[in-house]
Formats: C-alpha cells, structure tokens, sequence
C-alpha cells in the first residue's frame, strides 16, 4: 500500500471504505472534537459477515465496548479488536443507522444525507455491496441507558484530537460515515457535521 493511501479524511456528511489486513491497525482521529462517526466492518472475502453488536454483547458480557475489547461478526468471530480509546465516554451499540425514514420522522421533506446511505456508497467505493445495513458501532455517540431501561440522546464531550486504534483480526472492510445528523444535537453544542481522519498502521 502506498504511504499516501494510509491516511485520509472522511468527509463531513460522507462516508469511507477502507481496507485492512490482518494484523493492521486503523486508528480513528476525532478531529473537531465532537463529530459521531457509525463504523462497520465486513469481512473482506464475505459482506455478508459483518460485526454484530447483537452477538458482541453477549459475547463480551457488557453493553459497551471497551478498549480490549473484540467485536464479533454475526458468526461469532472476532473481526476487529479495540487497542486504545481516548475517550472517557461510552461509545453507542443500541440506536441503528439514520436513514431517509429516521429523517422524514423528523420532519424532513427532502432528501437527507444519512449513515446508510453513505455506508452503500463507501462500500460500491471499493467495488463491494453489503446485503443489509448492520446496526453501527455509534463511535463518540452518547446514548446513557437508566436504570428504568430508559436511554436517553445526550451530547458528547470529547477533546479534539481523541481517537480509537482497532486492530484486524482478518482480513476487513472497515466503513466510516460521518454522521450528517443535524436535527438532533447529537454533536454536542448544536456542532455541525464536519470531517475525521484516519490512519492506517
């Protein structure tokens, strides 16, 4: 791979495909401090395995992944590892990808950028389909689940610069979607979606 193809930026209210071998590190760079980011990854012979919050959870025993952490595919394997995470927060495993309907529910009356959308685009990127949207990894999103069961939309706070490290643990299709959500403050601040970049190690 080219020095060059190592890092990037996604742009805000985009989203980005990269890929990795195993053994390779992706390293996520909130840049702006505050953007949310929906994160999938396929396995690079097979779309049609994919992390899955749904069997990571039980797998991990916990609701929130932490750095150390595996997340498993829908056939309960380990695709990526969580090496390092910045953040003191807890990144969101529950609220799906926005998408045209989530939009329209808000009152949208146009077309609006959305994560799944943008996770198709990335994907055809490199030449690649996924048959299904999985449920995002809401990197920086910040969901607080009460006590009653309630979850509740909450605004990060992060500093710029905080980022995560996952390593392969196969060979992957890492996807990214700066999440274009700018109707709920999920931000923090009332920010505005804007761009991240990453790093390939």
């Amino acid at each position: 791979m080219d020095v060059s193809e190592n890092r990037g930026i996604v742009p805000a209210r985009r989203g980005k495909a990269v890929r990795l071998s195993k053994g390779q590190a992706l390293r996520l760079i909130n840049t702006h401090g505050h953007q949310v980011v929906d994160t999938w990854a396929f396995n690079a012979d097979d779309t049609q395995e994919f992390v899955s919050l749904e069997h990571t959870r039980p797998l991990i025993g916990k609701i929130y992944i932490e750095k150390g952490d595996p997340l498993f595919s829908n056939r309960r394997r380990p695709i990526l590892n969580l090496e390092e995470d910045t953040w003191g927060g807890k990144h969101d495993t529950l609220i799906a990808a926005c998408d045209i309907y989530r939009y329209a529910l808000l009152g949208c009356k146009d077309y609006h950028d959305n994560c799944t959308d943008n996770l198709r685009a990335a994907l055809r990127g490199v030449g690649l389909d996924a048959p299904e949207c999985p449920s995002p990894l809401n990197l920086w999103m910040k969901i607080p689940i009460h006590a009653d069961g309630r979850i509740e939309w909450s605004q990060p706070v992060l500093k710029k610069g905080d980022y995560v490290r996952f390593r392969a643990a196969m060979d992957c299709v890492v996807v990214m979607s700066c999440c274009p959500q700018d109707m709920v403050d999920i931000h923090g601040g009332g920010a505005k979606p804007t761009d991240v970049a990453y790093e390939i190690e």
